[in-house]
């Protein structure tokens, strides 16, 4: 088996050792020199930040949010801790958010995903990843190149262009999309283009459908995905075991309740939130706004980080109900006041008129009185500002898969 650096074999508890002797440094760097944490964390003690316990008490920063911080602070929202000096590239991706790259070599941290994928010294590497405006293609790049690979950057689109460049070429290696890839064998195929250069693909932005791994693999290619944003770079990534995510190094990870900071239960779907140790865009809890799930013992590839399921769908469920917004964090608000609720998921639906309605389902353990079901749907009415049901279930009755608002209105 390789790797591509012992990082990624060293015992679990030399890993944790690490990340939290780095954090409280981490913390009074951002406080220093990122106007934007220095007001955040005001009157935290960087030192007292140096476990997991700890970093939960902290604020979380949405990345939904940043538009209008940016908007506020511009360009980056006094969350970059460093001068152009220290910058290669920015970027304005849709929202619109500004991201920055640092002039440090594999700045996203892509290249131990793309060896995972099988990427080596001396490949050429198909990059369709788009390079306009965005750091998708820029930081998947410099992964391959801080590996010895050679890029072609092809960006997206002109299929037939495309397919005739990798006919002249032949790369050995696929960047991008699984959709486009499938494009393009499907193209391949009716049009006679020689693509069978293609023996492996590092893809990301999409969920990869059995299936169409399946496909792929009769094509020749063997497909493994990355999962990572334009702030954070690589989060987790597949190796060739293909089960579960594994976390990229140099960040910590948590799972929590969505719209709280609250670390949810080990094995319990949760919102990804990242603290990042890059000392250019030192993100403290930065709430991503994707959901997934810590899969238990490490994978059976011998990498000893904390796997992940992947991507398993967005946490902002925020709804509209007769008119009115519902927000995730209204939901924890309001079992926060009644911790007798283990657990609760707010279900929208309608009734026999067809007009909007509210229930929360709750696990609590044991009975329940009339009086606490009332007071239940007295505090959604104050904090949702809407009338609310109230339905009470046994602990495990709700399914585990991060949904705090479930709307299942049809409108046919």
């Amino acid at each position: 088996m390789e790797y591509y650096d012992h990082l990624e074999t060293r015992a679990p508890e030399i890993r944790e050792r690490t990340l939290m002797e780095a954090l409280p440094k981490q913390i009074e760097h951002a406080r220093r020199n990122a106007p934007y944490f220095r007001n955040l964390l005001q009157g935290v003690d960087p030192r007292a930040i140096s476990s997991r316990k700890a970093l939960a008490q902290l604020p979380v920063t949405n990345k939904e949010d940043l538009t209008e911080i940016q908007r506020r602070d511009p360009p980056f929202g006094g969350m970059v801790a460093v001068g152009y000096d220290q910058i290669a590239r920015v970027f304005i991706s849709p929202g619109p958010i500004h991201e920055i790259q640092g002039r440090r070599p594999d700045y996203g941290r892509f290249a131990r995903a793309l060896f995972a994928s099988g990427f080596r010294k001396g490949d050429l590497v198909y990059n369709t990843t788009s390079y306009h405006f965005t750091p998708g293609a820029f930081l998947m790049e410099d992964g391959a190149l801080a590996l010895g690979c050679a890029v072609f950057p092809a960006g997206t689109g002109q299929t037939e262009a495309q397919l005739a460049a990798i006919a002249s070429l032949r790369p050995t290696a696929y960047l991008g999309t699984p959709s486009f890839l499938r494009i393009l064998v499907e193209k391949a195929r009716e049009t006679g283009a020689d693509i069978s250069s293609i023996a492996k693909a590092h893809v990301g932005g999409e969920a990869v459908p059995a299936s169409l791994r399946s496909e792929l693999a009769g094509q020749g290619i063997r497909v493994t995905q990355g999962y990572g944003n334009a702030d954070l770079g690589l989060i987790a990534y597949e190796t060739e075991a293909l089960e579960g995510m594994v976390l990229g190094e140099g960040i910590i990870l948590e799972l929590v309740r969505p719209g709280t900071g609250d670390p949810v239960a080990e094995g319990e779907v949760g919102e990804v939130v990242i603290t990042t140790l890059a000392p250019e865009y030192p993100l403290i809890r930065f709430a991503t706004g994707d959901l997934s799930a810590i899969l238990p013992g490490p994978s059976p590839c011998g990498r000893t980080n904390t796997r992940i399921k992947g991507w398993m769908g967005r946490a902002n469920q925020t709804t509209k109900v007769k008119g009115m917004f519902v927000h995730p964090n209204q939901v924890a608000g309001v079992l926060k006041r009644h911790p007798e609720i283990i657990k609760g998921r707010l279900v929208i639906d309608q009734d026999h008129s067809r007009q909007d309605r509210m229930t929360l389902h709750c696990e609590v353990a044991g009975s329940v009185s009339g009086d606490f079901a009332a007071a239940v749907a007295q505090t959604i009415r104050e904090i949702c500002k809407l009338r609310g049901e109230t339905k009470f279930v046994p602990p495990g009755s709700l399914s585990n898969d991060g949904k705090v608002i479930e709307d299942i209105r049809k409108y046919d």
